[in-house]
């Protein structure tokens, strides 16, 4: 795909794309943008053995923007007409005064993609449904077969193509390609009057291809494997606790407590816990804090962020110290730095806002195993079901999906309803031992923010943090 070309695949020429974005710098403002997208998208499910969805659908349009300071108008089109682009441009500038900028096409520059950070394959989005449906029937095949207490078992299967493209009053210009699978198995398993749930995924930036690699009947067993086991959970103890937390998918506890902290806007609007304190000690030194949008087919990976500029690995938090946010072109421009790459938005419906990639925390020198003999009394979690956190303060509650207690440097019995209480900035003061095993979510986690949603990855290593709440029931 030809990094300068827009025709082939919004009909519109850079020339035309150019003379809306003049539209929108037309009355004063100091940038202007336009956003372009087409994405494709397909789902199947598989409710309880019976096929209940099988969706294709299509949505395209563009998203224009003008700046003026920290004030931003956004409009959208769901049409590629150059007339009606013209005109929601002239609505969308008028937020500014009235001095006219144009856009200089002799300067135009691409923004480097890299090789490698997707599949590099055909989408599969538009493969027929039917072998996509026998890859959930496997699935759902052997969840059932793994114990007969799998009562119910509901698979789905999205994939997603997105041409983006964008042009802006800097300069600036891009188009990308992105594919994007998801698969969540679910199961409900029931013995004795107990019953129980479990859910695992997977996926990231490839298509059909990802099933080369993990099987279908691989998520079925250990989504199963989950709930039958959970049965017999004892409940969780509440109060004070040593927390080990397993390494990949706990990464979201990192995401939520920390992550979210670290976006710009939240400290250009001073709201966050971590503002003003770049420099500052805000975790143990033995923490290290990385976003990073090139972790290849990670469900975080971006060639570019929404507004044009090239991913990156940032790093946030180094040994302990507070080192910078995450930045769109709004936080950049305010604190007088670089945009990061973090500038991403749902849809051209959207306007960008600062947001997480891939975000983790570097491994460190012990090994888990040293790590759970470590502790006298305490509770594992291997993963989550998500959680909140309040960013003015760092306070975050997480609902853990499988968690089991240590006795005496050892797992023994599973817990159920263990919830996790704390602050992030607390919680990160209190890591005492970090990893060796440093590993990444299988392409399970979506992340919300001012209405919007997008993909994100996270990653942790074993992870033990002294003395955190936990919500338990007895």
């Amino acid at each position: 795909m030809s990094e300068l070309s827009l025709e082939p695949w919004f009909g519109l020429t850079k020339e035309d794309a150019a003379r809306v974005v003049t539209e929108i710098c037309a009355h004063g403002a100091d940038f202007g943008e336009l956003f372009f997208e087409d994405a494709v998208s397909s789902s199947i499910i598989l409710e309880d053995g019976v096929v209940r969805n099988v969706s294709w659908t299509e949505d395209a349009g563009a998203g224009l923007r003008a700046v003026k300071g920290d004030t931003q108008a956004y409009g959208f089109a769901q049409q590629f007409d150059l007339k009606l682009l013209v005109d929601v441009g002239n609505r969308v500038g008028k937020v500014a005064g009235d001095a006219r900028k144009s856009v200089n096409l002799g300067a135009l520059h691409s923004v480097p993609v890299r090789s490698g950070l997707y599949s590099g394959k055909d989408a599969s989005v538009r493969a027929p449904a039917a072998g996509k449906l026998e890859i959930l029937k496997r699935a759902d095949a052997a969840a059932r077969a793994f114990s007969p207490a799998v009562k119910r078992v509901d698979i789905t299967l999205t994939e997603e193509s997105r041409i983006l493209g964008l042009l802006n009053s800097d300069g600036g210009l891009f188009v990308d390609s992105q594919p994007m699978l998801s698969v969540r198995v679910s199961v409900v398993a029931e013995k004795d009057g107990k019953k129980q749930q479990s859910m695992v995924g997977g996926g990231g930036r490839l298509g059909l291809e990802y099933f080369t690699d993990v099987d279908p009947e691989s998520l079925g067993k250990e989504a199963a494997r989950m709930a039958v086991e959970m049965l017999d959970a004892d409940p969780a103890p509440a109060g004070q606790q040593t927390v080990v937390l397993a390494p990949g998918d706990s990464g979201v506890l990192l995401h939520e407590a920390v992550g979210h902290g670290l976006e710009g806007d939240f400290n250009r609007k001073g709201t966050s816990r971590y503002s003003g304190k770049v420099g500052e000690k805000v975790a143990s030194e033995l923490c290290t804090v990385v976003d990073d949008g090139t972790y290849a087919r990670g469900r975080g990976a971006i060639h570019v962020d929404d507004e044009g500029n090239a991913s990156g690995s940032n790093v946030l938090i180094e040994k302990g110290i507070l080192k910078g946010y995450m930045h769109d072109r709004l936080s950049a421009a305010h604190f007088k730095v670089k945009p990061t790459g973090n500038g991403r938005r749902q849809s051209y419906r959207h306007p960008p806002l600062p947001r997480m990639t891939t975000t983790y925390m570097n491994a460190g020198a012990h090994t888990p195993e040293e790590i759970i003999a470590s502790v006298k009394n305490g509770i594992y979690c291997r993963t989550f079901s998500g959680g909140q956190v309040n960013i003015s303060n760092g306070d975050f509650v997480f609902q853990a999906t499988e968690s089991f207690q240590i006795e005496d440097g050892k797992l023994t019995r599973p817990l159920k309803d263990v919830v996790i209480i704390g602050n992030g900035p607390d919680a990160l003061s209190k890591v005492s031992m970090v990893g060796n095993d440093l590993a990444f979510s299988d392409g399970r986690w979506t992340c919300g923010k001012g209405g919007q949603m997008v993909p994100v990855g996270v990653g942790i290593p074993t992870v033990r943090i002294d003395g955190i709440t936990v919500g338990g029931t007895k």
